[in-house]
């Protein structure tokens, strides 16, 4: 059995040769394909067709290794420059900054000669449903600011009070705070009230004026201005402006709502009045 099967391999092996061979021979003598070179070229074309495609799949392979080579080399090189300019705007920004506050500063000067001052930067921003504070960098070991001091913009609106005084730094509650108040004046008509914080006001970012007398003229739009009453604030720090006189529950006396002149959240550069002089009212 083992003799047959060998003798089989060889008749068949025998065979394949002969085709081969007789293919080549009509090719090159003939210049002609013949029966047995198209029925060599028929069994032999999925071969070449397979080949080809294998040849183009690699060939778009590499294609793709050097275009993502090509795309990372520009990635890379657009993340440098987006670093540098991203520094570039850093360092364009600290300078821009800190030229604002040298301005502030001088216009602070300026605007207000009787005030001893402390230039200060807002830091940490606290609050809660009842509360509305900031810290700032100041505190007695670097400064002479002392807890009551006024803390204002530096176009002289009033923002809010020094609570606690710490080393190198303190705590302010803002204008909205429930805990803050303080005499004002209203409009040009100079009709005292006193201005302060309110828990259900302070939500939608308004104070409260109240103890109006019941003869003063008060619209919207007046102006409220500190009147200094009580040697607390300096006289004519601004506050903000009259949104709706109202009047109380009780049927007892009106009472305004009062908008702050400028967004307390957007403050980053303050002055603690740490002096001032006191006029007599």
């Amino acid at each position: 059995m083992k003799t047959l099967l060998n003798r089989t391999t060889i008749i068949i092996a025998s065979i394949a040769l002969l085709i081969a061979i007789t293919a080549i021979v009509s090719v090159n003598v003939f210049n002609s394909t013949g029966p047995v070179t198209g029925l060599a070229a028929t069994i032999s074309r999925p071969l070449r067709a397979l080949t080809s495609t294998v040849a183009r799949t690699f060939a778009g392979i590499y294609d793709s290794i050097y275009r993502y080579d090509d795309l990372m080399a520009k990635y890379e090189s657009m993340l440098i420059q987006q670093t540098e300019r991203e520094r570039d705007y850093a360092e364009s920004k600290e300078l821009a900054e800190e030229n604002a506050q040298l301005r502030a500063l001088l216009g602070f000067r300026e605007r207000h000669t009787g005030y001893d001052h402390e230039d200060a930067r807002v830091g940490n921003r606290g609050g809660s449903n009842w509360s509305s504070s900031f810290t700032i960098n100041r505190g007695h070991a670097n400064s002479g600011v002392s807890r009551g001091n006024a803390v204002v913009t530096e176009y002289g609106v009033l923002i809010g009070q020094v609570t606690t005084v710490g080393a190198r730094s303190s705590t302010v509650v803002t204008i909205l705070d429930t805990t803050f108040s303080a005499g004002a004046f209203i409009g040009d008509s100079g009709g005292q009230a006193t201005v302060r914080g309110d828990f259900e006001l302070m939500r939608s970012g308004l104070l409260m004026l109240d103890h109006i007398d019941e003869d003063q003229i008060i619209l919207p739009g007046d102006s409220i201005v500190t009147s200094g009453i009580g040697s607390v604030f300096p006289s004519g720090l601004f506050v903000g402006e009259v949104v709706e006189v109202l009047r109380h529950n009780t049927g007892v006396g009106r009472y305004a709502t009062v908008r702050p002149l400028l967004g307390i959240e957007a403050m980053s550069q303050v002055f603690v009045i740490t002096g001032f002089e006191i006029t007599e009212q």
